[in-house]
């Protein structure tokens, strides 16, 4: 690995590590209560008493985005992490099962495949209703197929290596085979992809919640703030653009970790 490449890999780290500290720790890094309003001190701009501002209803800005990663970088997590218990699970089970129960759930992940994630998690609360359960639901069910794909074309891969076979040869179960043998490398392979995923799931249910389809006010969370700052961009623009900042670095230092973590699985990386 480059020494460039190292230097950005440290800093995206370090920018999640803080991340993940204000999402488990709000309350150490905030100034003030999230949900404190004062109609006096309305639409202050960026300064000594309020580091972000204040919105429409006097309350801190910043200390709303600290409490925002609980909700955004926590809907991620979940979401994330039930699609690679659902995708290693489906997509397993038609990598070791008779060709026609393989093809017919690839048939339809592909028809999930087809749309993009944001439309599936749309459709999803279309038919659930909005609320934020819902929305982690919707983000799950959008980015399943993904890994349902990766999970089987991995357990296809490895089933036939080597020494998956040798293990076969020597009389080992089928079962503790897969288990001990193959099931790693899928895991392997579904975490690396998921670095990546935590960063698609964060910006699809800040959409959502941008849209009004996810929590109501005056909850903090980067996508509500994000659209309840649209309407007085020009006389209030740090409504809107400190969470749309939030969202944007996280996106990115996830991105960025998940990629290299991907070179350096396939051995790109030096």
């Amino acid at each position: 690995m480059r020494r460039a490449q190292r230097v950005l890999l440290w800093c995206a780290v370090a920018v999640l590590l803080l991340i993940a500290f204000a999402a488990a720790f709000p309350g150490v890094l905030a100034t003030h209560d999230p949900l404190q309003t004062d109609v006096r001190g309305a639409l202050l701009p960026p300064g000594d008493g309020h580091l972000f501002g204040t919105d429409q209803s006097g309350r801190d800005v910043y200390s709303r985005v600290v409490y925002g990663a609980g909700r955004s970088v926590g809907v991620g997590l979940l979401a994330t992490a039930i699609a690679v218990v659902v995708g290693l699970s489906v997509g397993a089970l038609a990598g070791i099962a008779p060709r026609g129960v393989d093809v017919t759930l690839m048939r339809v992940n592909d028809v999930l495949m087809a749309f993009p994630e944001f439309l599936v998690a749309l459709v999803v609360i279309a038919i659930l209703g909005p609320g934020p359960v819902n929305v982690a639901l919707a983000v799950t069910l959008a980015a399943v197929p993904v890994y349902i794909r990766l999970a089987r074309v991995q357990t296809r891969t490895l089933g036939v290596a080597e020494h998956v076979e040798a293990a076969r040869i020597l009389g080992v179960p089928a079962v503790p085979a897969f288990v001990r043998h193959v099931l790693p490398g899928v895991l392997g392979s579904l975490s690396v992809l998921a670095t990546i995923g935590i960063g698609s799931a964060i910006l699809a249910a800040s959409g959502l919640s941008f849209l009004g389809l996810g929590p109501a006010e005056p909850t903090p969370e980067w996508g509500l703030m994000l659209a309840g700052g649209r309407n007085v961009l020009g006389q209030a623009w740090w409504i809107s653009v400190f969470p749309g900042i939030a969202i944007t670095i996280t996106v990115i230092a996830a991105t960025i970790v998940g990629r290299m973590l991907r070179a350096r699985a396939e051995g790109r990386a030096r």
